[in-house]
């Protein structure tokens, strides 16, 4: 298909810059699939459209602050973006402006506790190969000085200032889901952000299970689709984990006459990646490119939580193969109409069935 097939307007107050507070105030636009008819409430009633036969799974990624800033020793700004780690201080990384830094220079990250040596372009020709160290040689304090001296790597539609020490603060918090264990993603699963306790409470009251897996979003989410045909984009990899107790929490909400309901892209990347050649759910580590488009086929997930999506996004088509693209563009048409918030700090979108088959 065309990538231009998956374009549609979107004007640009619509795209959120902060998230709803509390998180469960979010709106959402949840469609019933197979009658073709939606209802607009918020996230939190959320609570009466599952039953207790259902099992939601979520990503448990937590995002690093991979976002540095730091100075040459001639006084120029630089910006990092830490993408992986690669051995104990070695990494890959965005570096701005690029075309500037050589081979073995070494920049100062602001507050003194980090350095940064440039090593090698990648094999990509556009991230680095960087060491990052403290000054004193502590390595087992790293993720911690990075932390204390990086920023959320927020996409780049949120705009925010350096100067505005209190939302980027706030960010820190909020770019997190209540999910978050496992670290190393450069991007939130943003359909987790809508979660609060009181909500999950909710919910598990009614007997509804959760599971996680994890799977660490990597710097293709800030790609464009530069191909014309869907055909020829190469999807970006990315690392997941799907535990054996998650493969056995979905077979039993089989056998109950269950719904799995994924919370956000990601999710399903990795459960529709974890299908083996005779249709069973498979516990594996890894990575996965898998690229949903209108056509592929769903073997694990009944229903979809999720943001809405950038125009000509791979998330885009990924929803698209999901409910249809005609569909899919229709409710967008309409979310925009009704003033819905886009993107990672707006609302959310659930497609399900209401009534389960069978």
């Amino acid at each position: 298909m065309k990538v231009s097939d998956f374009d549609f307007e979107l004007p640009p107050e619509r795209i959120a810059q902060t998230p709803a507070e509390p998180r469960d105030s979010a709106r959402l636009f949840a469609h019933d699939l197979a009658a073709d008819a939606s209802e607009h409430v918020h996230v939190r009633d959320l609570a009466r459209l599952v039953t207790g036969c259902d099992l939601i799974v979520v990503n448990d990624t937590r995002v690093r602050s991979a976002r540095l800033f730091a100075r040459r020793a001639s006084s120029g700004a630089v910006e990092l973006l830490l993408l992986e780690r690669l051995a104990v201080d070695r990494w890959r990384a965005l570096v701005r402006p690029a075309a500037r830094i050589k081979p073995g220079e070494e920049l100062e990250v602001e507050g003194g506790g980090l350095i940064a040596r440039a090593l090698e372009r990648d094999r990509d020709g556009v991230a680095w190969q960087i060491d990052l160290f403290a000054p004193g040689g502590a390595r087992d304090q790293l993720e911690v000085l990075i932390e204390r001296f990086g920023q959320p790597p927020l996409p780049p539609y949120i705009r925010r200032s350096r100067a505005d020490a209190a939302q980027n603060a706030a960010d820190r918090e909020r770019y997190q889901t209540i999910f978050a264990r496992e670290l190393g993603a450069v991007a939130a699963p943003t359909a987790g952000l809508h979660f609060t306790p009181r909500l999950v409470d909710e919910i598990s009251a009614l007997g509804v299970e959760f599971a996680r897996v994890t799977l660490h979003v990597g710097e293709g989410t800030f790609k464009p689709v530069t191909a014309s045909d869907t055909q020829e984009h190469v999807m970006h990899s990315e690392r997941f984990t799907l535990s054996q107790a998650t493969v056995d929490a979905i077979e039993l909400c089989r056998v109950r006459g269950g719904r799995v309901l994924a919370v956000g892209t990601t999710t399903v990347r990795v459960l529709e990646s974890c299908v083996d050649e005779r249709g069973r759910l498979r516990a594996q580590s890894g990575e996965t490119r898998l690229f949903l488009t209108p056509g592929s086929h769903f073997r694990v997930v009944d229903a979809l939580l999720t943001n809405f999506h950038l125009p000509c996004s791979t998330l885009l088509m990924l929803v698209s193969a999901f409910a249809g693209r005609e569909r899919t563009l229709r409710l967008y048409r309409e979310a925009v109409e009704r003033e819905y918030r886009f993107y990672s700090y707006g609302d959310a979108m659930l497609l399900y069935n209401r009534e389960r088959d069978g």
